[in-house]
């Protein structure tokens, strides 16, 4: 077995703890903010993490793909597949309300900004469930099958 395999599910746990604390961690504790605290706040998160997420998800697919192209079997294409869902639920669900977010004035936001917010934390339950599972699969390839 190559050293590939490791790699991914390394990069695949980096991006799942980055996601679980954005999740779990820092998502709570905005709505605890005022909301004009919350809303820079927010604004904030979203134009750095919109570089570092990318940063780490991008060869965190490649290095799975490719380990699971090496390694085959059902198990490394699993991960790929649930890294897929991760995609998809960002680009299709928190990706656009984060690009709305933005374009908001933090001083006068829009009627139904909490409930965009909520949305958003709703989905991010499945994005971050996704980036865990991904990097548990791709951890279990590394366990050896007897």
């Amino acid at each position: 077995m190559t050293v590939l395999p490791a790699v991914a599910a390394a990069f695949a746990g980096v991006l799942a703890g980055g996601e679980l604390l954005v999740r779990w961690g820092i998502a709570p504790a905005l709505t605890a903010l005022p909301d004009h605290s919350h809303l820079l706040a927010r604004q904030s998160l979203v134009r750095r993490l919109r570089v570092l997420v990318p940063a780490v998800m991008v060869p965190t697919v490649v290095l799975a793909v490719v380990a699971a192209v090496l390694a085959g079997g059902v198990l490394p294409w699993l991960g790929v597949g649930v890294l897929a869902v991760f995609v998809l639920v960002s680009a299709f669900g928190t990706v656009p309300i984060n690009i709305r977010v933005d374009g908001w004035d933090a001083a006068d936001p829009p009627a139904d900004w909490r409930a965009l917010v909520r949305r958003w934390q709703r989905i991010d339950v499945v994005r971050s469930t996704a980036a865990l599972v991904a990097f548990l699969v791709l951890l279990a390839v590394l366990v050896p099958m007897r």
